[in-house]
């Protein structure tokens, strides 16, 4: 049984402050499960996080402007970081809920995803995800799937799909497909699908996934992938954050050509030959892109062409 939990990052809406839409999933085999569990709390319990403690790349990686704000954040201690933070973000609260309710609503949304890493520093933050991420790219029995939409050159019309629905339809093909290759005629191996729980799309992604039951997907029939997806909580279930890790590193390279944490989770794409086909680049086919580069089979030897003598 192989389990492929899943997770996006950016938002599929061509309106979102996003250029990319990713939908990724990241399969390991049911016998890993423990290990990979036991490696994500080793690195959390490091940086003094506590096994709940929900990982979510987008909110550790950004600037928390209260540090910014105290003298010598770096050398004081977590305790200390943690309190003082606090007591900046309790003043700004009771400001804001007199002079500004909207904002209030949004800060305070900001500072609940943000709670349990205030005592981190930014680089502190950003060593974390990348040990993450360095745990994911040492995973030698792990496979990456991954849809990422470019939606300045996606046309619903054409494709006849959502952007969500073409990135959920790709994801399931590849794990589909991977499956059947490691499947023997004596043994078939078996997979499960693990969503975020996004109230947004569960209803319609157990509908497309029956679909695929009864009519296969585009590129192929599913014949290993067992139920509809599972949906869970994101903060009880460690392998479905380690997926956002995963999305959120392929859409920032995307993005912004950030290449450390991209280039650690990208030695799990699933290949065939050295070609990558587990995660593609919906984009312009002229993209130069490493994803879109790996896709594009190299020749081995230079081609010999049969030219008449001179």
């Amino acid at each position: 049984m192989y389990l492929c939990y899943i997770d996006e990052s950016g938002v599929p809406e061509t309106s979102g402050n996003t250029s990319h839409f990713v939908l990724a999933g990241l399969s390991i085999p049911v016998w890993h499960w423990r290990d990979c569990d036991g490696e994500i709390r080793a690195v959390k319990r490091k940086y003094y996080l506590d096994d709940s403690t929900e990982i979510h790349a987008a909110w550790l990686l950004r600037s928390y402007h209260e540090q910014n704000r105290i003298t010598d954040f770096d050398s004081l201690d977590y305790r200390e970081r943690r309190a003082r933070v606090e007591t900046i973000r309790r003043a700004e609260l009771l400001r804001l809920q007199r002079s500004n309710p909207k904002a209030y609503k949004q800060v305070r949304k900001n500072y609940k995803e943000t709670e349990a890493y205030i005592h981190l520093t930014f680089d502190e933050r950003k060593q974390f995800v990348t040990s993450l991420a360095k745990c994911v790219s040492s995973w030698g029995f792990a496979r990456l799937f991954a849809e990422c939409v470019d939606k300045i050159h996606f046309d619903p019309l054409r494709s006849g799909k959502s952007i969500n629905e073409q990135a959920f339809e790709q994801l399931v093909s590849r794990f589909e497909q991977y499956l059947q290759s490691i499947s023997q005629d004596a043994e078939r191996h078996r997979g499960l699908l693990i969503h975020d729980n996004n109230p947004t799309v569960s209803k319609k992604h157990t509908d497309l996934m029956k679909s695929y039951f009864q009519k296969g997907t585009l590129w192929t029939h599913i014949n290993h992938i067992i139920e509809t997806p599972l949906f869970v909580d994101s903060d009880l279930t460690g392998m479905i954050q380690i997926a956002d890790v995963c999305s959120y590193s392929l859409r920032r390279y995307l993005e912004n050509n950030e290449e450390e944490l991209f280039d650690l989770v990208f030695k799990r794409a699933d290949r065939r030959n050295d070609t990558v086909v587990g995660v593609r680049h919906f984009t312009n086919p002229t993209c130069r892109c490493k994803i879109c580069q790996s896709r594009r089979t190299i020749p081995t030897a230079p081609l010999q062409l049969n030219l008449p003598k001179a």
